[in-house]
């Protein structure tokens, strides 16, 4: 499935129908997360069977698409199944109870209440919202897939304008000469992650870079009345920069991602916990603004792609194991040297990369018939 999106370009009363379309789509999914929580519906089939009732009880529901009311309920029903997944699981901690949203911010279609121009840079949403024709700029041609291969359309409000996505089913593979060669990364918050090759990449630092500018902007959002025009501005600058820093480190997450790649044939990386590691107050901030997590979700996504192999293995004591002869060497998070018995000195980073390689290359043999055709077609993998 890929996502291409699309700055919209309307008039003003266009993006207030898609306002009280969003609103609408809120105003289902709550209803529903309802009725379930008062043991109406059971299944996915009785809360859309509820959407056609709404839309008889509500006039403002009855002017969304019958297919996005779908789309809505279809969100309270992922909610719930994720739910009913983690008591499975028994997930330690909070099991993720569904709770009414506040501030929904986009409205999905499926294969109805949308038709797109013939020369792919405009789209008429054609329900009772009466939002229109909206013009579309992106860098992305929509003239390679077909009208049937789009299965969702979204339209998504952000602090900087309103966009319209598009879910179109294609399944995405490239095909590029192989490198026969292995890494493996230690992620760290000095710098962003260290190679086995000993290979250090720079922490950006969006948030901390862009700190000043956000504490500006929310004093001044706290200094005006609540309810006021003037807040509401003040919301807009701060979400702003926010939405600037997310997207300044989604943009290093995929770029490093498909570099590192398509510049070898196996990557191996560490299993972090992101949501335990957050728990330590002292760094907490600087974690969250690694985006570790993003970067890893982009290493296994292109990963399919290119067909390269990605494993990830258990961080536990790659930090404090020698990798020349697997003596645990103690050491604290201030000591960044190595020093081992057998005369290994090593960067920490640079040691607990190597312990990581080794991991993974210890379990490709045991990882499934996949892996053992992509070695075949890799050849003969060299270690570090």
């Amino acid at each position: 499935m890929l996502v291409f999106e699309f700055k919209a370009y309307g008039k003003v009363h266009q993006f207030k129908a898609i306002d009280q379309a969003i609103r609408t789509t809120q105003f289902i999914r709550n209803k529903a997360i309802r009725l379930w929580i008062d043991g109406f519906a059971k299944s996915w089939i009785e809360l859309a069977q509820h959407c056609a009732l709404l839309a008889k009880e509500f006039s403002f529901a009855n002017n969304l698409n019958s297919m996005a009311r779908q789309a809505a309920a279809e969100r309270a029903w992922a909610s719930i199944s994720r739910f009913y997944d983690n008591c499975k699981k028994k997930i330690v901690g909070k099991k993720g109870y569904p709770s009414f949203q506040k501030n929904c911010r986009s409205v999905e279609y499926k294969t109805s209440g949308w038709k797109l121009s013939p020369n792919r840079k405009s789209i008429v949403f054609t329900d009772k919202n009466n939002i229109g024709k909206l013009k579309l700029k992106g860098t992305r041609d929509l003239h390679f897939y077909q009208l049937d291969q789009i299965k969702r359309v979204r339209l998504i409000k952000r602090a900087d304008s309103y966009y319209v996505q598009f879910c179109i089913s294609v399944d995405r593979s490239l095909t590029i000469e192989p490198t026969h060669q292995t890494i493996g990364l230690d992620v760290g918050i000095q710098s962003f992650y260290t190679d086995s090759l000993g290979l250090k990449i720079d922490n950006p630092r969006f948030y901390r870079i862009g700190e000043r500018k956000l504490k500006r902007s929310q004093r001044l959002v706290s200094r005006k009345i609540k309810g006021s025009n003037n807040r509401s501005k003040s919301r807009i600058r701060l979400g702003r920069v926010h939405l600037k820093i997310s997207r300044q480190r989604k943009d290093h997450a995929v770029k490093l991602a498909r570099c590192v790649i398509t510049s070898n044939d196996v990557v191996v990386y560490e299993d972090l916990r992101i949501k335990n590691l957050v728990k330590n107050h002292c760094l907490a901030k600087s974690i969250n603004d690694a985006g570790w997590y993003q970067f890893r979700v982009w290493l296994e996504y292109f990963g399919k792609v290119f067909k390269r192999i990605t494993i990830a293995v258990n961080p536990a004591l790659t930090s404090q194991e020698c990798s020349s002869c697997s003596a645990i060497v103690k050491k604290s998070l201030s000591t960044r040297t190595h020093v081992c018995q057998c005369g290994c000195v090593l960067d920490r980073d640079e040691n607990a990369a190597l312990n990581i390689l080794n991991k993974g290359l210890a379990t490709v043999g045991h990882t499934g018939s996949f892996m053992l055709d992509m070695s075949n077609a890799l050849g003969e993998l060299t270690s570090t």
